[in-house]
């Protein structure tokens, strides 16, 4: 969600003019900021998101793949147990 509110402010700067009057929020206050400066800023927050999501993705695949051995090693554990003795 907040990759997506980046990238649609990046988009909406980039169609203002380079001396329009932007203003950045910093809390709840709104700031007058130079546009080339907010847009590095911007840019470098949607690096650092994707990031976090390469990272996130990497992580949950992980575990996955860890649940599934696990689920597979508890299998062939109890298959034992499960069938009939003769």
């Amino acid at each position: 969600m907040e990759k997506t509110e980046v990238e649609q402010t990046v988009a909406e700067l980039q169609k203002t003019a380079d001396d329009a009057v932007i203003y950045k929020a910093i809390g709840s206050l709104l700031v007058k900021a130079e546009k080339p400066k907010v847009t590095e800023e911007l840019v470098d927050r949607k690096e650092l998101l994707d990031t976090r999501s390469t990272v996130l993705a990497r992580q949950e695949e992980r575990i996955r793949s860890q649940v599934k051995e696990a689920q597979t090693k508890l299998q062939e554990d109890l298959s034992p147990i499960s069938q009939p003795s003769s």
